[in-house]
């Protein structure tokens, strides 16, 4: 059976166009919007599929165009796992769908972990759109706003993630009890309230899988573009193409610090904000920004970065506390956290210099 990736421009996209008898400039834009995806096999075969609700609001993958690949193809049923769809369909408006089968309980728990929490993601997904606008804004006790569509998130992550069999934490629960050899899971249904509360993205879900301190496989996903990064705890993907992080100019931070004052450290020509931490970390992942850090601000927490730390270290980034060491994370959402990110160690060690 043939392999088949997701084609990220160039060449790739040339030899699919041709290969569903398309002009290149069809397939073009499924490069950059996160609901398309370009599928080429080795054997010459390619797919298009566009990610869809249907009018009674089920999440479905829908190939739009084929060369002799099926709905049931494994890359096909891979792609709609990963974009949380229930199910595929044949084509548009066709009556050919399947299901999209969740793995099976004897398999890793990383991987059923990503089927549920891109699954969760979706839901989150439309909870948030519809819960805009309800309800009241608050403050909460450390100063961060809490919209309607918080709760709206965590309920329905909860209701997806607790399939799973382990502890569940997230930022709008008390956390439970978790056994110190036991793996748990950390979700911020609703990354980026602020963002999301002024419609300026981006804002995210994110959750990750952790295992004695150190976050084994994570999804976020930007809810403002549809972007997806994820891991398994051996690679790292964006939109189902590889990523890696790498050197560069570029530094984001979440915050302004306490005073004010916004300080481009060492090596760095810039420093960007976005107010999503997930995202952030995500961006340090697929080298899209040189490093994070959040050493001279008041910390983040567990829930704002296992999603995207376990992306970043899967990639092949690093991560370090203020006292050098690999950042460990605790069962504890309350807990402050200070480290800097960066595409390898020694990066993240001459950054951590160059800040504290």
């Amino acid at each position: 059976m043939a392999d088949h990736r997701v084609a990220a421009g160039g060449v790739e996209l040339a030899r699919a166009a041709e290969s569903l008898e398309l002009a290149p400039a069809a397939l073009a834009p499924a490069v950059s919007d996160p609901a398309y995806r370009v599928l080429a096999g080795d054997d010459g075969t390619a797919v298009l599929l566009r990610r869809q609700w249907t009018a009674d609001g089920v999440s479905e993958a829908v190939l739009l165009a084929d060369s002799g690949v099926g709905p049931d193809a494994p890359a096909v049923l891979a792609t709609a796992s990963a974009w949380g769809c229930e199910r595929v369909r044949d084509r548009p408006g066709g009556r050919g769908v399947l299901p999209v089968p969740a793995p099976a309980e004897d398999t890793p728990l990383a991987d059923r972990f990503l089927h549920l929490a891109a699954r969760a993601a979706t839901r989150v997904e439309t909870a948030v759109a519809l819960a805009r606008g309800t309800g009241e804004d608050r403050v909460k006790a450390d100063g961060s706003p809490s919209v309607a569509a918080d709760e709206a998130a965590h309920l329905a992550a909860e209701d997806v993630l607790g399939a799973l069999g382990v502890p569940v934490l997230s930022e709008e629960r008390t956390d439970g009890v978790v056994a110190a050899d036991e793996p748990w899971v950390v979700l911020d249904p609703l990354d980026g309230t602020g963002n999301f509360r002024a419609g300026l993205p981006p804002w995210a879900f994110s959750a990750g899988l952790v295992r004695a301190g150190r976050p084994v496989a994570g999804v976020v996903v930007d809810l403002s573009s549809g972007r997806r990064w994820w891991s398994d705890g051996v690679g790292a993907w964006r939109d189902g193409v590889p990523v890696s992080p790498r050197p560069g100019s570029t530094v984001v931070v979440p915050s302004a610090p306490a005073g004010g004052t916004v300080v481009v450290p060492g090596p760095a020509h810039r420093v960007r904000v976005t107010g999503c931490t997930a995202v952030e970390l995500c961006l340090v992942a697929d080298g899209s920004a040189a490093a994070w850090h959040d050493i001279d601000r008041s910390g983040t927490h567990a829930h704002d970065v296992a999603g995207a730390l376990a992306v970043l270290l899967a990639a092949g980034g690093a991560a370090l506390a203020p006292d050098g060491t690999p950042v460990r994370l605790l069962p504890d959402t309350d807990a402050r956290i200070r480290f800097v990110a960066a595409s390898s160690t020694e990066a993240a060690a001459a950054l951590l210099r160059a800040v504290s």
